[in-house]
């Protein structure tokens, strides 16, 4: 009996050692697989679910690590991302291999197998990232799938349009495709779940601009050479308003209700009122300088432009009332004098006796008489209208009709704005 026993324990021992399988080397899988029928020249074979040969399917992910730089002026900025592609090599599999083999393989070199010829198309600038080491990752899977995943920073082209400058939204694209792979032989797909991961915090990394959102499409493009594959990812970039609200429209405005100050100084303060109105005049000039050295010269006109146009036209007005004021003001007194002078040499002037008022002279007498009582209805009108200034008439009108001017300017330039902003 226990002699029994003891050849069953032996017979479990053994036929459980023989079950387990002995774990296979990565160094191995990698020598059968990269032997010599393998050549990174050659794109892998691709064959759908028919059996039919195809193109090779390339799906993208992108992680986007920074968004940095966006030049309004060079009209580009700055992307930092984590690029993944992920396609299928059959002859990379090593699910045949028997044994105890790794669910994948890690790989760092990234030229000792094929890799799709991806390049940037509104590219500027680029590098990879190699400290300390190079970031990369190619992970090869048991059944030739592979994951290639490496870092970068790009310098992108963004065309912008500033007519609605600084109410405007920027479009801005992050173009790939294969640069000598036609879809015969390529074809990009975006992933399927999350194909635009972003860092924790990118959205509001951004100083002047807020990243609200983001779409991915598919940009195929015909040439000469034969049609390539194409992916693209549009950022919808919002620009911030409050940094222009306080460095723009609140100085301007200060600046224009600074000028109707000259609307309640007395007409005869000649230096006060032309120095005031020249002040403002030039300062506006200024920033109007000053703001347009930040911009790109563009051949259209852009939604500052209307504004600081609008307040150099009210500075400018309130230079020109005051000039127009000194005018009708001079006409005033030369006219006043005149009539004041008619009216007392008509006063001297003495009438005539009774005892002269007779003969052939009382028809002429008459005709004197008449010119008398005209006479003396202008100067009645005269020391009636003496008081009456003119020109602080007029300083006294603008006191409300510049204000209620710059009022209407303001609504229909912030209802006309804003509406057109959200339709982009």
């Amino acid at each position: 009996m226990a002699y029994l026993l003891l050849c069953l324990l032996i017979s479990f021992i053994g036929g459980s050692s023989s079950q387990k399988q002995p774990k296979v080397n990565a160094d191995f899988i990698l020598q059968r697989m990269m032997n010599e029928s393998y050549d990174i020249r050659v794109r892998p074979p691709a064959t759908d679910e028919k059996g039919n040969t195809g193109p090779v399917d390339v799906d993208v992910n992108i992680f986007i690590r920074s968004l940095s730089n966006i030049d309004f002026v060079s009209m580009n900025y700055d992307l930092q991302i984590t690029f993944r592609e992920k396609w299928k090599d059959p002859r990379l599999s090593y699910d045949y291999i028997q044994g105890d083999v790794p669910a994948f393989i890690v790989m760092t070199d990234k030229d000792a197998i094929w890799r799709p010829d991806t390049f940037f198309q509104n590219e500027k600038r680029a590098h990879r990232h190699e400290i300390d080491k190079p970031n990369v990752l190619i992970r090869i899977e048991k059944d030739g799938s592979i994951l290639f995943s490496e870092r970068l920073t790009l310098t992108l082209s963004c065309p912008m349009h500033l007519a609605m400058f600084p109410l405007d939204v920027q479009h801005c694209h992050l173009d790939m495709a294969s640069y000598a792979y036609s879809t015969e032989d390529l074809i990009y797909k975006w992933a399927k779940i999350a194909p635009i991961q972003f860092k924790v915090g990118v959205h509001d990394s951004l100083p002047s601009f807020t990243l609200d959102q983001h779409e991915t499409s598919v940009c195929t493009s015909k040439t000469n050479t034969g049609e390539y594959s194409c992916l693209r990812v549009t950022f919808r970039l919002a620009r911030q308003f409050s940094y222009y609200v306080v460095q723009v429209y609140i100085p301007s405005t200060l600046l224009v209700i600074v000028s109707w100050v000259s609307f309640w100084l007395d007409r005869a303060a000649v230096p006060a009122r032309v120095t005031l109105g020249v002040t403002t005049l030039l300062t506006m000039t200024t920033q109007a300088a000053a703001i347009n050295n930040k911009l790109p010269p563009v051949s259209y006109i852009k939604a500052i432009d209307v504004w600081i146009g609008a307040c150099l036209i009210f500075i400018f007005a309130a230079v020109l009332e005051y000039a127009y004021v000194t005018y009708v003001a001079n006409q005033c007194d030369q006219r006043a004098k005149m009539m004041s002078h008619s009216c007392s040499g008509e006063k001297s002037s003495s009438p005539l006796s009774p005892m002269e008022d007779s003969g052939p002279k009382r028809e002429e007498d008459n005709l004197l008489s008449h010119s008398h009582s005209i006479t003396n209805i202008d100067c009645f009108l005269c020391s009636m209208f003496h008081d009456i200034d003119e020109g602080k008439m007029i300083d006294t009108k603008s006191r409300i009709v510049f204000p209620l001017a710059f009022i209407v300017f303001n609504i229909l330039y912030w209802v006309g704005y804003c509406m057109n902003a959200q339709t982009f």
